[in-house]
């Protein structure tokens, strides 16, 4: 029983960070979710609008930070949309990561390198889910979804 106990307790934690570093991804759109809902609940508008306008403004800065990824072919605007994006991503995972060094290391040097570890471990793959994104819905768009197999062969044989 304290075995089981024990092996549902390491599972648990594990679930919980790598439900945290994944959350630390989306750091920037949760942010933008977080401040207009409390913006409208600090204005007076009720709970379910406030919840409803910061879910519909996170997604939307999601969608079109992805948008703009993907239809922006200059090297350096793409640069910009992703330090935009990776940028919060890298200091959320900074924070977590330390506070999760903190409760098993003593030492303030190894703490602050397991920190800086996980800042770019979460920086980088933020970036690498923005391209995956991208690529994801340019693939379909060039593949034609929606599209029959006869008429691609037949614009293939013109």
């Amino acid at each position: 029983m304290i075995i089981t106990g024990i092996l549902f307790s390491i599972l648990g934690v594990g679930l919980l960070c790598w439900l945290l570093f994944m959350l630390a991804v989306q750091a920037l759109p949760f942010f933008i979710g977080a401040a207009a809902g409390a913006l409208l609940s600090q204005n007076g508008a009720g709970a379910a609008l406030a919840i409803t306008v910061g879910l519909v403004s996170a997604m939307l800065v999601s969608g079109v930070a992805q948008f703009l990824y993907a239809t922006t072919r200059s090297p350096l605007t793409r640069s910009a949309i992703a330090l935009l994006v990776a940028g919060p991503a890298a200091f959320a995972g900074y924070h977590a990561s330390l506070g999760i060094a903190r409760i098993g290391l003593s030492a303030a040097g190894s703490c602050e390198v397991l920190a800086l570890i996980g800042a770019s471990a979460i920086g980088s793959v933020a970036f690498a889910r923005l391209s995956a994104m991208t690529r994801r819905s340019s693939d379909l768009s060039s593949t034609g979804v929606g599209r029959s197999r006869v008429s691609k062969m037949a614009k293939t044989d013109r």
